[in-house]
């Protein structure tokens, strides 16, 4: 099966302590979150690095879960992307005790040329230079999406708005809404954003949902009240792994389309959060994928 969809992001280690308990050094990264959880809706293709201390079972972790590793490269020098971070009892933003870029420092992504056929392209939040170069590399997807963070919004915003307006979905929270359209109410943000560029905002909302908005169209899909949270990190590259996966999946670029995938990012993200790191999907039955979705139709339907 050719790749369908492709990600562009981090591979990272990750220690963190949240309220459940501690981990050190457990796969993390935007890439390594994304591409786990679209596997279960399509074949994707990953792009990223990572260091000579990256532990052969997470690169075995990612292929049997039919992940295309093609545009994966291990560094023979220097160590991998390491963040170091902790929760508070209410599991809200996390605090970073330490921030190691390592190899990703210097990460220059080029796509296989398999890649460069792909129909979705995913743009995790890396510096907004190299998702411009990854989009002058692609021929003709179907559809693009990108994310971003405070960090870019600060610091590149030119460069960011430059490939915001190559895009067809941008993601952001709620906090890089109101900072990326320079508004403090989200409805005035929301069409801020929708006039730079994108087609359609998804705005991730926490433990509240996500909302997404075209210029004539709401949605908003609601966190399942999930009673298991353990770990949070990864919970948007989640959703937008299942959100994407999804699209690629049933390739039905309609409102409803969008909304049902709004709904599929909505059960992979809460699945996600139940466990450390990519726990939850070293055994996850896709029936369970199927009954989480359900219950969150449930929730949205008269």
């Amino acid at each position: 099966m050719s790749v369908k969809i492709v990600v562009v992001g981090s591979i990272a280690y990750d220690s963190l302590e949240t309220p459940k308990g501690k981990r050190d050094r457990v796969l993390g990264g935007s890439a390594s979150y994304f591409s786990t959880v679209a596997s279960y809706f399509s074949k994707v293709g990953l792009v990223g690095v990572a260091g000579k201390d990256f532990k052969p079972e997470y690169t075995e972790f990612l292929k049997n879960h039919g992940v295309d590793m093609t545009g994966f490269e291990m560094s023979s020098e220097g160590n991998t992307f390491n963040w170091a971070g902790s929760y508070g009892e209410d599991f809200g933003d996390a605090t970073t005790h330490s921030t190691c870029l390592n190899v990703f420092e210097h990460f220059d992504p080029v796509l296989p040329e398999e890649y460069k056929n792909a129909e979705y392209l995913f743009l995790a939040n890396i510096h907004p230079s190299l998702q411009l170069k990854i989009i002058e590399q692609v021929k003709n997807p179907k559809l693009i999406a990108l994310d971003t963070m405070n960090l870019w919004i600060n610091t590149e915003r030119e460069t960011l708005l430059k490939a915001i307006k190559k895009v067809d979905i941008l993601f952001v929270n709620e906090t890089e809404a109101r900072m990326l359209a320079q508004e403090k109410k989200l409805a005035n943000a929301v069409d801020k954003l929708l006039g730079l560029g994108p087609k359609r905002v998804v705005v991730k909302l926490g433990e509240l949902g996500a909302m997404t908005a075209t210029k004539t169209t709401r949605f908003f899909a609601p966190a399942y009240p999930s009673l298991d949270v353990t770990d949070p990190t990864g919970a948007g590259d989640s959703f937008a792994g299942g959100f994407m996966g999804s699209l690629a999946k049933h390739g039905e670029l309609t409102e409803k389309g969008f909304r049902t995938s709004m709904l599929y990012g909505a059960t992979m993200g809460s699945l996600t959060v139940e466990n450390f790191s990519v726990e939850t999907y070293q055994n996850l039955d896709p029936k369970r994928i199927e009954e989480r979705f359900a219950a969150l139709k449930d929730m949205v339907t008269l």
